[in-house]
């Protein structure tokens, strides 16, 4: 699973911007490690030195094999609340969707091992 993060010019710090984000998303991810082929963080500072609550913006995609692209969006008043935001929906839209294609997968498992048992 590669992981991308990018910056806009209001956000500081960025090397360990990265290291943080890279060491929470392999953390929390590693369930999907299989699923996920890419991950792409992008935080940006939407009012710039204006401030304001949630001003911070935080978008996640998540590239799985085989399947469509996840991507989910958060605005929080911090990096550190952007960015888990966004990785809390991100982590529900992975259970959600990969769910989803596991159900499909077992249903057409049990069709092509001859349907019901006792027929």
């Amino acid at each position: 699973m590669q992981i991308q993060v990018d910056t806009s010019k209001g956000i500081g710090n960025k090397d360990a911007l990265e290291r943080w984000a890279d060491n929470e998303l392999n953390e929390k991810l590693n369930r999907f490690r299989d699923d996920i082929t890419r991950v792409e963080v992008y935080l940006s500072d939407e009012k710039g030195d204006k401030g304001g609550a949630n001003a911070l913006h935080c978008s996640m995609q998540a590239r799985l094999g085989h399947h469509q692209l996840i991507t989910v969006n958060h605005h929080g008043a911090t990096q550190d609340e952007a960015f888990r935001g966004a990785l809390t929906k991100l982590l529900g839209s992975l259970e959600t969707t990969l769910g989803r294609l596991k159900n499909h997968r077992d249903r057409e498992s049990i069709r092509r091992d001859g349907g019901v048992a006792g027929q």
